[in-house]
């Protein structure tokens, strides 16, 4: 295999770059990166094909690196092979505005693949990415054009291991046979606490052998190249398994302090990185250092990827003269576009249509849109029957020797793994050419939470079909009532939560999702039926809120999203007849659109002068931004048939109308200001 001093060279080029980042910010993680140089230096110069010039290019090897506090590694990495990372970025290491922030986000630094940090994410995310490859591969290769073959390469160390969301992921991965994936687990024996030995004795490879995976130890992963090469060559020929390497490192490898925990989390002192330089061969008075045969050697490999890039740009071309249709496909995914009137399929209701549960709904949109957006995913956590997220042809993504389904398939099985199927979600979107949407219960989207803030960190394009939204699931009782699920989510960041009260506003959302690139959604859909409304149209609710019911001398705006919509019209009635009160009625089924309307708009909806009570069959909280006035279940709700529930916390015409009436009298004689004039409003 053949390693020489120049590979010894830049292998401690990368670690002493870790050493007078972290020192330089006074703030970071140094022990893994000096611990993990020589299998970084491995894998990026001999195994892995990239082009720093053009980070995007679709057939590159991903790298996912889960220990993501480590991230000095990969920024020493990006910057050494050419991308768009200079040295004065690692000097800025963890500084305001700088493009090296304290773990990887992958819309601030070339080359950072996914956002990681909180531990086992990124493994997770690793798996998604290898499902987009195996998918995208399988649809688009042909006899001889084999455009879609990349590796997925993953760091984790024993924290991710640790995590729950990793087993999951890595259990979904066995199953599903992703020999594209190679995770590469740094053994180093330190956590935070200090040794592993305090609270993680488990026999790791054990686990994933059980899995499913093929799994390597390399037993000194400080010094043995050779058998980290070897490691590495035999996990890449084994195609129908993913594999783990073991391999066994010191962390803080050269500092007096390697192989403790007082070199996982903090900088070295200055002592210390003195003798750490004397060892490896570099002026202790001189910082930031790359030699320049460093550069050399990965600039050779960065032209390699380069030529790689430009040999598969000439299969492309040649790809759409045989293959034209599949050519325009893949071209139009890879330009982050939708296809040209695929809008047009999106189903659209009237009010004598039947009552339909959005469940259904989202299902008929699903039926509708999934000839016409072929990059979308779909896919549940074993709720498939309950979430009504497959459509009637859909084919299951499995690997062929199962025998129930294929490689190109576009519905994913995710098993009870909410938190796995998320994470992957957004490795998926991050791979450049699906759409990926998954079900379950809105109230186990919270099991997903960790996945979901990154979704929105990351900027992704993840959709959530989120059903049995609220104790109008009824039976399954406080347990799988949600409560407090969409103010959690409605406070979260970039993300747009729908709430949609029919058919229209459905099909609203998923255009809305559809079309967000950089934005995950949330679809709280209803398991009972919903009237479909007067005054709703596909338009209307794309203004994230507008009134069903308008009402010249309303005494009280009465507002509200999904299924207590058509009880609080229904309540405006009931007002009308039995009071003679007149009430308007407004449907706001996304915040987070509504919000970002211009004010004579939300003004229109939400007038000054009527007090405004809002309505919803979860928590209060997060509701003041657009009422005087809230009725809500700040409490869990019950087990029954779900009428007879709705009834006991009166959820009814009857009980919606009482406080009403209170809100009118309460605010009978005060000068009444719309809730968007708040000051409180004004945001960053």
């Amino acid at each position: 295999m053949g390693y020489t001093d120049v590979d010894q060279l830049a292998i401690n080029t990368i670690r002493l770059l870790a050493v007078d980042a972290t020192a330089k910010a006074n703030s970071g993680h140094p022990g893994a990166p000096m611990g993990m140089a020589p299998v970084a230096h491995v894998l990026f110069n001999k195994f892995m094909t990239f082009n720093p010039k053009n980070p995007k290019w679709v057939n590159r090897d991903r790298f996912v690196l889960s220990n993501g506090h480590g991230c000095m590694l990969q920024y020493a990495l990006l910057h050494l092979f050419g991308y768009a990372v200079s040295l004065d970025d690692l000097k800025n290491f963890r500084q305001l505005d700088s493009i090296t922030p304290g773990h990887p986000e992958s819309h601030d630094t070339p080359g950072i693949e996914v956002t990681t940090g909180p531990l086992g994410q990124g493994f997770a995310n690793a798996v998604g990415l290898a499902i987009a490859q195996a998918h995208t591969g399988a649809l688009f290769n042909k006899p001889g054009f084999d455009l879609i073959n990349n590796h997925t390469y993953v760091f984790f160390g024993d924290g991710c291991a640790m995590e729950g969301v990793a087993s999951e992921a890595a259990s979904m991965a066995g199953h599903l046979k992703l020999g594209n994936l190679i995770c590469i687990y740094d053994d180093n024996h330190i956590s935070i606490d200090g040794d592993t030995k305090c609270a993680f004795t488990e026999d790791v490879m054990a686990r994933f052998e059980s899995y499913g995976w093929h799994t390597e130890w390399v037993k000194d992963g400080d010094n043995d190249l050779e058998a980290i090469e070897a490691a590495i060559r035999r996990a890449k020929e084994v195609t129908d398994k993913p594999s783990v390497i073991k391999l066994t490192t010191t962390i803080g490898y050269g500092s007096k302090l390697q192989g403790t925990g007082g070199v996982h989390g903090n900088p070295l002192k200055a002592d210390d990185i003195e003798g750490v330089k004397k060892r490896f061969g570099f002026d202790p008075a001189q910082s930031f250092v790359v030699p320049q045969q460093v550069y050399d050697m990965y600039n050779q490999h960065a032209a390699e990827g380069a030529a790689a890039e430009q040999k598969w740009n000439d299969l492309f071309a040649k790809y759409a003269s045989e293959y034209k249709a599949e050519h325009a496909d893949l071209a139009r995914r890879l330009a982050g576009k939708l296809p040209e009137g695929w809008e047009k399929s999106l189903p659209t209701y009237k009010p004598s249509d039947p009552a339909i549960a959005t469940r259904k709904l989202s299902e008929a949109v699903l039926e509708k849109v999934h000839s016409v957006v072929p990059e979308l995913l779909s896919g549940s956590a074993d709720l498939t029957g309950s979430n009504n997220t497959r459509w009637k042809n859909a084919v299951d993504f499995q690997p062929p020797e199962y025998g129930i389904g294929e490689w190109s398939g576009r519905y994913l099985r995710y098993g009870v793994r909410e938190h796995a199927m998320a994470a992957a979600m957004n490795g998926l979107a991050a791979y450049g050419t699906v759409i990926p949407a998954g079900g379950t219960f809105l109230n186990f989207v919270s099991y997903a939470a960790g996945a979901v803030r990154l979704s929105a960190l990351s900027r992704v394009r993840t959709i959530h079909v989120a059903t049995h939204d609220s104790i109008g699931l009824g039976e399954d009782g406080p347990t799988h009532q949600p409560i407090e699920t969409l103010a959690h989510f409605r406070a979260l960041p970039n993300v747009m939560v729908w709430r949609p009260a029919d058919g229209n506003e459905t099909s609203a959302a998923y255009y809305s999702a559809l079309t967000s690139q950089h934005t995950p959604s949330i679809l709280a859909l209803t398991r009972q039926n919903l009237p479909q409304l007067e005054e709703s149209t596909i338009e209307r609710a794309l203004r994230g809120g507008y009134p069903v019911v308008e009402a010249p001398g309303a005494a009280v705006t009465i507002v509200s999203t999904g299924s207590e919509v058509s009880i609080c019209i229904d309540a405006a009635t009931y007002l009308k007849e039995k009071h003679g009160i007149v009430a308007r009625v407004v449907s706001i089924p996304c915040f987070e659109v509504f919000d970002a309307q211009d004010k004579e708009y939300r003004l229109s909806v939400l007038p000054d002068g009527i007090p405004v009570l809002s309505v919803e069959a979860l928590t209060t909280m997060g509701w003041e931004r657009y009422s005087h006035e809230q009725f809500g279940l700040n409490r869990f709700g019950a087990s029954g048939p779900y009428k007879k529930v709705y009834e006991r916390f009166e959820f009814t015409p009857e009980g919606i109308s009482k406080r009403a009436i209170s809100t009118i009298e309460f605010y009978k004689g005060h000068s009444v200001r719309s809730p968007v004039n708040r000051a409180f409003q004004q945001i960053l």
